[in-house]
């Protein structure tokens, strides 16, 4: 049995990328950890914001890969620490939360506020396009 995707539609050239992109996102299951929302601020922006509650800059990176927005983060555990827990359940954590960026979509810049990690994108609008092709006299 044949698998049928949307990029093998004829008038859908060149999508074979994009095909493997959502196959990709589908296969990489997230937790759900850490929750997060995302806001449309405007026709061309948007905002990210992850509930990273314990986590301090040092601990998080933000990185841009292969159209992938990555975000981890790993806390560290205080040495020589002499903490006794008699219940533990705030853990240290690590995580990685990634989102596919279209093309044109940009990391503007990221803050961190009362343990809410804002990651601020904006799309670039393309100037638009118009191609005149000549035609020229076949061989045969």
């Amino acid at each position: 049995m044949s698998r049928v995707n949307f990029a093998s539609h004829p008038f859908l050239l060149g999508f074979e990328s994009l095909d493997r992109l959502i196959e990709r996102t589908a296969k990489s299951g997230n937790d759900g950890y850490p929750p997060f929302n995302i806001e449309m601020k405007s026709e061309d922006s948007y905002r990210i914001t992850l509930a990273v509650a314990g986590f301090r800059e040092e601990d998080l990176s933000i990185t841009v890969e292969d159209a992938q927005l990555v975000i981890r983060g790993k806390q560290n555990e205080e040495d020589g620490s002499e903490r006794v827990f008699l219940h533990r359940g705030i853990a240290a954590r690590q995580f990685q939360r990634s989102f596919v960026l279209a093309d044109g979509v940009d990391v503007k810049g990221a803050s961190l506020d009362c343990g809410l990690l804002h990651i601020d994108l904006e799309r670039r609008r393309p100037e638009p396009v118009v191609q005149t092709v000549k035609i020229t006299p076949g061989q045969g």
